[in-house]
């Protein structure tokens, strides 16, 4: 892709928050142009690409029955694709121009490229997905499908906002202690000898080694120590000695070792000798930091890819603990404040299922165990053999199904949650998915206290329809 492409995608918002060190995601790109009239993709073709509109005009239609319905239209700066590439779907509408247009187009292992390598576009994307998503109307098994993935969509981009934020964060401190770090290091070289730079350099590797195998402190030991630093500090007519302190005691040092080195100081050196050893702390916990948060944000994508099976044929061995956790993965938004036990066993077979679809499956089920157990509940997932059977059995703590409900359980937009908070869909299609597509059934029991949902899948592939 040509620079001055590159300087116009800069300009659009979703890209205008980039870094320097981010910019290479748009390399792979390619401007493609649109006559009017030209259609530049259809309702079911196969969706390989991630676009953005640069100039010009798109209408975007949708098929129902014998009319093509106006979904939306697209002006400059507005993207699409992303539904699809992230479900692995085909197009699930149709693009025509309706005045001369351009559009910068990526490849899929680009749009993957972009997601792992900036968080920031991700979170808009994710973010304006999951409101497309709940915005789509008209259809009933792919609604609910993409409707599971819009909330975790919008769950995704909070969690990916987090890291994303911390790295931002210690990015910027990053700079200013570097700076601290060179300015110290100018002040020293007139007053140290080499041998003393060494015992300098020496105490700030034992100091980071000490911080790295430091035990937690609870707060009560933490302000005890950091107060006593302080006050030796203090003592030494350090300034800034408080905020000094906390880093020097989340370090594992304590005035005793800093008394230790200074006395082998230059007393003229004492302050920024000091300084320096505690920029030279913080900046190797800012680096833990920065490193530590886009190892989660490449964790969450890996999570989206095994979710979504991309890459992947339909049909195939499928591990369906795999599953389970790139969708608990996937819902950690709903999962916070409940306590998930784990009880599986990991000596069953894979088994040939459509693993995107079981996914579906667990999602419905995971995310319903969330609304009944509430903020401060449990969940359990347990896998088991029965019966040549693998069962997978999630259950929660919550008030229960009424008994008089339980027999409409798995009716078509039937629901018992509130108005608005539900589709009535989900059971449903869930058990179309383990009966139709994998022969195998759903069941349930139900009680104030603890409702269980249990899926049956026959583990002899020959007995799928």
């Amino acid at each position: 892709m040509s620079e001055t492409l590159i300087g116009e995608l800069r300009k659009l918002s979703l890209f205008e928050s980039l870094k320097e060190d981010e910019i290479a995601c748009l390399e792979d790109g390619r401007e493609r142009t649109l006559a009017v009239g030209e259609v530049f993709f259809s309702e079911g073709d196969v969706a390989d690409f991630f676009s953005i509109l640069l100039e010009g005009e798109l209408r975007i239609t949708r098929r129902y029955g014998k009319q093509d319905i106006v979904m939306a239209t697209h002006q400059p700066g507005m993207f699409s694709g992303e539904i699809s590439l992230l479900l692995d779907l085909p197009a699930l509408a149709s693009a025509k121009a309706v005045k001369p247009s351009r559009v910068a187009v990526f490849s899929k292992e680009s749009f993957w490229k972009i997601l792992r390598v900036c968080p920031s576009v991700a979170g808009v994307i994710l973010r304006t997905m999951a409101m497309r998503i709940r915005n789509v109307e008209g259809f009933s098994q792919q609604r609910e499908k993409l409707i599971s993935l819009g909330t975790m969509a919008a769950g995704l981009a909070h969690e990916l906002n987090n890291p994303a934020a911390a790295a931002a964060r210690a990015a910027v401190h990053l700079q200013a202690t570097t700076s601290d770090v060179q300015t110290y290091a100018c002040h020293l070289n007139r007053v140290l000898d080499a041998a003393q730079w060494e015992i300098l350099v020496d105490a700030s590797s034992e100091a980071v080694r000490r911080g790295a195998e430091a035990p937690n402190l609870d707060a009560l030991e933490q302000s005890d120590k950091e107060e006593a630093v302080s006050t030796w500090l203090d003592e030494q007519a350090i300034p800034d000695a408080w905020q000094r302190a906390a880093s020097f005691v989340n370090a594992g040092v304590d005035q005793k070792w800093l008394g230790d080195l200074v006395a082998k100081l230059p007393p003229q050196s004492v302050n920024d000798a000091l300084g320096w050893l505690e920029a030279r702390i913080s900046l190797k916990n800012l680096l833990n930091e920065i490193e530590q948060s886009t190892k989660r944000i490449s964790e969450l994508v890996k999570a989206v890819k095994s979710y979504s099976y991309m890459d992947q044929t339909p049909l195939q061995q499928v591990d369906v603990h795999e599953g389970l956790e790139s969708t608990l993965t996937m819902l950690g938004h709903k999962m916070k404040g409940l306590t998930v036990v784990r009880d599986y066993d990991r000596n069953l077979p894979r088994i040939m299922a459509y693993g995107n679809e079981l996914n579906q499956v667990w999602t419905n089920l995971l995310d319903n165990a969330a609304d009944a157990a509430k903020s401060d509940g449990t969940i359990c997932v347990k896998t088991y053999s029965d019966d040549g059977q693998i069962v997978v059995a999630i259950s929660d703590n919550g008030k229960g199904i009424d008994p008089e409900l339980q027999p409409r359980i798995f009716e078509p937009f039937f629901t018992t949650k509130g108005v608005g908070s539900g589709t009535g869909l989900g059971l449903m299609i869930s058990n179309r998915i383990v009966a139709d597509r994998h022969a195998g059934e759903i069941e349930f029991d139900s009680k104030p206290g603890r409702t269980e949902f249990r899926v049956r899948l026959p583990i002899n592939k020959e007995k799928m329809g």
